[in-house]
């Protein structure tokens, strides 16, 4: 069956349609871990104490926790940081298989070498430059447009509930070639996924949702393939090795909220950044090929995941701090990419320093497969918002906060907006 998209609904070759029900982003406000507004000054402390610390620490949600029986180490320095991503024989991505491979499955985001090289070698062809350069004006900057035809006669909206928390889900969806009328259902799958740790049952049943969903998808794409991803995913071959059902269900869940999550908050907090520092957004509107310096500077300065895990496979040292063999270990990535003895004025957001280097994404092989898609699709948004939206400029309640909220996972909850008509 193909699929006819309409604005606003979705009509099949039987002629039925469906209306898209938005979902709502401020319906699962548990995912916010502990609606932290800012962790940063309590990171800065600890990190001038020292830049890796042994025990529980406390940045504002309760102390943090342990998966296994030995004390945690928490990392924050960004030299550190970067020290212990490119040792992946000493500090192991396993520990992922009980944190988050009951929900996902297994994925590369849990495997350490070769394994991890082989799969992801397997599933990354999907983000070739090529597939950027074709989503690019044919998709994303679509789904952007159709998403700001939908206020731009208004004079005001919340970008975040009308641009940036919608328009990555559509086009992970367009791109895996998934009908509209399920769109705000990828939305709730990939929330539900990522905020397991507060919600455990309703996580496990996302999972399972979202793998018998794709089961039939998998079936269809093999009777009747199509110019999709998961028509690639399904055929892909590299030295002779393919895909199982399996691994592509786990990088489906994968790459479902990652590319969700990722995008939707990295783009609301660099409009949040440009917006509340109107120079640096009237630089960028004057001259657009600063979008990209300006994406980096936002994911430094509030990367939109702020910790990654690794386990000591060994008894080691990192800054003089003995880290023992089967140590949960905590990237700060947060911490790092406001390490003050890299950054000057690292608090600040500003797109013009000199030093732009961040582990945002991560660092060495486990470096974010989809990074260039969520720098694309960021670039793509905001060069559209800025076209479309004269004189677009913040426009709050009075009173309202529009900080940017979270721990693990951290964006700006509103970014009301006014701009000229017409």
């Amino acid at each position: 069956m193909t699929t006819t998209e309409v604005r606003g609904t979705t009509t099949d070759d039987a002629g039925a349609s469906d209306v898209v029900i938005p979902f709502d982003p401020y319906e699962l406000q548990d995912t916010v871990a502990g609606d932290v507004r800012d962790p940063f000054p309590i990171m800065a402390e600890l990190l001038a104490a020292s830049p890796v610390h042994v025990g529980q620490i406390d940045l504002g949600a309760g102390a943090s926790e342990s998966f296994g029986p030995i004390e945690p180490v928490t990392v924050m320095g960004f030299d550190e940081c970067v020290q212990v991503l490119r040792d992946n024989e000493t500090f192991s991505s396993q520990i992922y298989e009980g944190v988050i491979g009951m929900v996902m499955g297994r994925t590369i985001l849990q495997m350490d070498e070769p394994e991890h090289r082989v799969q992801r070698a397997l599933v990354s062809p999907a983000f070739r430059s090529k597939m950027l350069e074709r989503w690019e004006e044919g998709l994303v900057r679509t789904v952007v447009n159709e998403l700001i035809d939908g206020f731009a006669d208004r004079g005001h909206a919340d970008l975040v509930k009308e641009v940036t928390f919608n328009f990555p889900v559509q086009v992970i969806a367009r791109i895996l070639g998934l009908p509209r009328r399920d769109y705000p259902k990828f939305q709730r799958w990939a929330v539900e996924i990522t905020s397991v740790a507060t919600n455990w049952d309703r996580g496990v049943a996302a999972s399972e949702a979202l793998r018998d969903y794709f089961a039939g998808v998998l079936a269809e794409r093999r009777a009747e393939p199509d110019d999709d991803l998961i028509t690639e995913l399904v055929n892909v071959e590299v030295d002779g090795q393919r895909l199982t059902d399996e691994e592509i269900y786990s990088f489906l869940r994968l790459l479902l909220p990652a590319g969700v999550e990722t995008t939707y908050r990295a783009s609301g907090s660099l409009l949040y950044g440009l917006l509340t520092h109107p120079t640096q957004l009237d630089a960028v509107r004057a001259d657009r090929s600063l979008i990209p310096q300006a994406f980096e500077e936002a994911i430094r300065w509030e990367p939109p995941v702020t910790v990654i895990l690794r386990r000591a496979t060994r008894d080691t040292e990192l800054a003089g701090v003995t880290i023992p063999e089967g140590a949960d270990v905590a990237l700060l990535l947060g911490a790092a990419n406001h390490d003050a003895r890299k950054y000057e004025n690292p608090d600040e957001f500003d797109m013009f320093r000199a030093v732009r280097q961040h582990v945002g994404f991560g660092f060495g092989v486990h470096v974010c497969l989809g990074m260039h898609l969520a720098r694309m699709e960021t670039r793509v948004a905001v060069d559209t918002l800025l076209d479309r939206l004269p004189d677009l400029r913040l426009d709050p309640e009075p009173g309202q906060d529009l900080h940017i909220r979270g721990l693990a996972f951290r964006s700006p909850v509103a970014l009301p907006v006014s701009f000229q008509v017409g």
